[in-house]
């Protein structure tokens, strides 16, 4: 009977927050590093959301994502960690055209392997 070992909770919170970090600061190339080979990112898009698999595609994402939102960032409220799992509650604000701020709030539910974020399912209200 093989044992069943849980993922360290605290290493999951360290590889969502060093994802968090690098993607406020609009770093492409570091989110990617920070991702597995085989990610899977799903989008807030409605009402399905739009679901990019594997590191050209999520790549290619964030690019679009960052470029149509150079303001764009993502403060964590709360995060909630469990195993390999991780729930983080955010607030997203962006500055309009006129200078005023814009904001939404909304949730990523995220599985972590290996150091590194695997699967991040975005969800917003509204």
């Amino acid at each position: 009977m093989s044992e069943h070992h849980e993922p360290d909770v605290s290493a999951t919170v360290a590889a969502v927050d060093a994802f968090n970090e690098v993607f406020n600061r609009h770093d492409v190339d570091a989110v990617m590093a920070a991702m597995t080979d085989d990610c899977v990112f799903e989008s807030t898009t409605p009402p399905e959301g739009e679901r990019h698999v594997g590191q050209a595609a999520v790549r290619a994402a964030w690019k679009a994502f960052f470029e149509s939102a150079p303001t764009a960032r993502f403060d964590a409220e709360d995060v909630i960690a469990t195993g390999d799992r991780c729930v983080v509650q955010w607030r997203f604000t962006w500055k309009n055209d006129d200078g005023t701020e814009g904001s939404v709030r909304g949730v990523d539910v995220i599985r972590v392997r290996d150091g590194k974020v695997a699967e991040k399912f975005a969800y917003v209200k509204g």
